[in-house]
């Protein structure tokens, strides 16, 4: 008979998982717990960017998040052609210490929303505040399909990859005290322009607000 046993790779990321709960919970006792973010004045205009609306997050969704602090809000920009309208999302953890508050990855929320994934990948984008690299993620629903950009924040850094974001969290925790992240999704829906169109608009909001976004999370250092 034929034992099954899990594939290296598994077992690998089983290992580091346990790790990095034990290292972080080990740290926990000096944990340097950052006051929240503002998020809700957050600017209502990001560059050629307009605040269209504020979206509350349903109490049912915030209570499965989990976050400290959310932001959900849209913003328009008039060109010359059709307005391009992108959602920015920021859910705000102050601590992983425990391990059940942590940043939901969207490539797992929005499949169990309904979403279907075509494409993904990473892509770098310049901004006034250094080169940062972000996920790129291309979904449909119905016949409706989105440009999704998304990372993690930390106090120093934009994280793309979901184990990068992991392993930094261990890092920061012994080096400063701290393991609060954030959650950054900017998604702008696929128009007749076509999906590229939606991803370079997803990309010039990204450049635009992300220096504004990395100075409200730097200004709760404590």
């Amino acid at each position: 008979m034929n034992a099954s046993w899990p594939e290296p790779r598994w077992l690998l990321a089983a290992g580091f998982l346990l790790t990095q709960a034990a290292m972080v919970h080990w740290i926990a006792g000096t944990e340097l717990l950052p006051a929240a973010p503002d998020l809700g004045g957050f600017a209502p205009q990001v560059a050629d960017w307009k605040r269209l609306a504020d979206e509350p997050v349903p109490a049912d969704v915030a209570t499965q998040l989990k976050a400290d602090r959310l932001l959900s809000r849209s913003y328009i920009h008039q060109s010359a052609g059709d307005p391009a309208v992108a959602s920015l999302f920021v859910a705000w953890f102050q601590s992983q210490r425990n391990g059940d508050r942590q940043p939901h990855s969207p490539k797992v929320c929005l499949p169990g929303a309904g979403w279907t994934p075509i494409s993904s990948g990473e892509i770098a984008l310049d901004t006034t505040a250094g080169r940062i690299t972000v996920n790129r993620y291309l979904v449909a629903n119905q016949g409706a399909r989105a440009a999704i950009l998304y990372w993690y924040q930390t106090r120093d850094r934009a994280i793309a990859g979901e184990w990068a974001s992991k392993l930094w969290l261990v890092v920061d925790a012994f080096r400063a005290r701290r393991t609060d992240t954030a959650l950054v999704r900017i998604v702008v829906p696929v128009t007749g322009n076509g999906d590229e169109a939606a991803f370079n608009a997803a990309a010039a909001f990204a450049r635009d607000s992300y220096p504004m976004l990395r100075e409200r999370l730097l200004s709760n250092t404590p």
